[in-house]
């Protein structure tokens, strides 16, 4: 996998952590550099974590699945695409402004769901995992710290655009990988 298709999956995963830090913006009022910055070590910390767990399961049981990896790929990117496509359709939820242990943990968590089954893949794929999780916690640090100011500023205005503009290159690249597959032996 190439460091432009990286770079996109980075994008792409952290469209749900910069989404809720718009929110979290929002909410804040008066943002400071430490609210940046927390929302970026934060969301940033857990979208590298959880590919690598997800690496590690993936490359644990690569074995069983090598057959059919192009499919798991793709149905699991298909998945979060079209997840985060869906959500990018609903109602906002109100975001509460604290910064706190649990408030952020419970978000990064769950705005790194999505990034543990991408992990997954990247074992399939023979992705070289220290760049892969380099790229995706400094693109998801970036965005959220961005996402930050831009809720103090913008408001929930950009939430639903980013995340449907995620899910959908999540879409395309795993519609890539199992074309390649099929048709080009990759």
């Amino acid at each position: 996998m190439s460091v432009i298709e990286l770079i996109l999956i980075g994008i792409s995963l952290s469209m749900d952590a910069f989404a809720v830090s718009i929110c979290k913006g929002l909410s804040v009022g008066k943002i400071r550099p430490k609210h940046m910055i927390s929302a970026g070590i934060w969301f940033g910390g857990f979208q590298a974590l959880m590919p690598l767990i997800g690496f590690l399961l993936g490359s644990t049981f690569e074995q069983y699945i090598t057959s059919i990896d192009h499919w798991v790929a793709f149905i699991l990117l298909g998945i979060i695409g079209f997840n985060m496509v869906k959500e990018s359709w609903e109602e906002e939820n109100d975001q509460d402004s604290s910064f706190g242990f649990k408030a952020m943990l419970v978000l990064a968590v769950a705005t790194s769901i999505d990034a543990l089954a991408v992990g997954i893949t990247f074992a399939f794929l023979k992705v070289d995992i220290l760049l892969a999780v380099t790229l995706i916690g400094i693109t998801t640090f970036l965005f959220s710290a961005a996402g930050i100011k831009i809720g103090s500023v913008f408001g929930a205005k950009y939430k639903s655009k980013a995340e449907l503009f995620g899910g959908v290159v999540l879409i395309f690249l795993g519609t890539k990988i199992l074309i390649e597959h099929l048709f080009f032996g990759g």
